[in-house]
């Protein structure tokens, strides 16, 4: 082989490498981007939650103390 061919060969090897890497990194972060919107649609939950207690509590009436004391 020649240098030049070599060189092809080494930017070929370096190149179907950084195809893989470039596809694994895609994956984690396709991962990662459902993982995140779980969590968002978690976190909506349980807002929406808290605010529902939390009117509930405003709406409850006042703790007195019972007539026989």
């Amino acid at each position: 082989m020649t240098d030049q061919e070599d060189r092809i060969t080494r930017l070929e090897e370096t190149v179907a490498h950084q195809s893989r890497v470039i596809e694994e990194l895609s994956d984690q972060l396709t991962e990662q981007w459902k993982v995140v919107e779980q969590t968002r649609a978690k976190l909506d939950r349980l807002t929406e939650r808290f605010l529902s207690l939390e009117e509930q509590a405003l709406e409850a009436p006042a703790i007195t103390k019972p007539p026989h004391y």
